[in-house]
């Protein structure tokens, strides 16, 4: 691939990612995280609700989330509408977001969903009419650098072998990995851990060098290409990108595993954001 070529690829990738941000279903929409309880959660706009809602013209009471079992289920106020798939609803039960398709909800420009982390079942709000949303004006970038698309090898782990994560609330997971990216650079080999990606490709969450500066300080992720038959497989560290909690104090990111934090220094992807003041 050309330099010319691979540039162009870049910019066809930041341009759909900047399109998914903008989107009102993207994380600069994401405008609250409820956790909770078992039994009945009141759900509306007055602050005695166990879930507070804010928004226009939101009903000071819409109704409640029963949580039994480890499932959620919806009964609306009465005289309240709430929409699934554009349609209004009564009770009903709610699919969470380990389901291949949740049960997303709205009512006026708020979106929201329930979303399952370990044992804990929360409420997660996007608004479409979100401040950060309507003030996002794009993101910054390290230059495009051809040399940081990188021919790697994948060094399979035995079967059945899992990794610890941590996410940003302090929630642990042990994910299955299919083993370790290795790639060289300034003179030594560096490796990464990875996840499962999509469509057999590899999913990478990484803290470099640039952290805390350049860029976000709780890392970076990155999906590779699909590896090859002998086991290479390319990692293009241009399409680095950051996670969710960049654009949202409400989100619930994986943080890198200590073997992913790197002392190098990978001057490409994209920097951190600061929301405009």
């Amino acid at each position: 691939m050309s330099p010319e070529e691979h540039a162009v690829l870049v910019v066809e990738w930041r341009d759909a990612r900047e399109r998914r941000l903008r989107s009102p279903d993207g994380w600069l929409a994401l405008v609250g995280l409820h956790w909770l309880a078992a039994g009945e959660n009141h759900v509306g706009a007055h602050p005695a609700n166990q879930v507070v809602l804010h928004g226009h013209e939101i009903s000071p009471r819409i109704g409640s989330l029963w949580v039994e079992d480890s499932r959620v289920r919806l009964v609306p106020h009465p005289g309240v509408e709430v929409l699934h798939a554009g349609r209004p609803v009564g009770e009903m039960a709610l699919e969470d977001d380990t389901d291949q398709h949740p049960t997303v909800l709205e009512l006026g420009t708020l979106r929201f969903h329930v979303i399952r982390r370990g044992e804990r079942l929360g409420l997660r709000v996007r608004d479409a009419a979100s401040p950060a949303l309507a003030q996002f004006a794009g993101m910054d970038h390290f230059p495009i650098d051809p040399s940081w698309r990188v021919t790697a090898r994948l060094e399979p782990a035995p079967p059945g072998t899992t990794v610890e994560i941590v996410d940003i609330t302090g929630a642990v997971s042990r994910d299955p990995t299919p083993g370790s990216v290795a790639f060289e650079r300034e003179g030594a080999t560096w490796r990464l851990t990875a996840l499962p990606g999509e469509d057999g490709n590899l999913w990478l969450i990484f803290a470099d060098a640039t952290n805390g500066t350049d860029s976000y300080g709780g890392g970076r992720f990155l999906y590779s290409e699909m590896p090859g038959a002998d086991g290479s497989v390319i990692v293009d560290f241009n399409l680095a990108y950051n996670p969710p909690c960049v654009f949202s104090p409400y989100a619930t990111c994986p943080l890198p595993p200590p073997q992913n934090r790197l002392t190098l220094r990978i001057e490409a992807g994209e920097r951190n954001y600061h929301a405009p003041e």
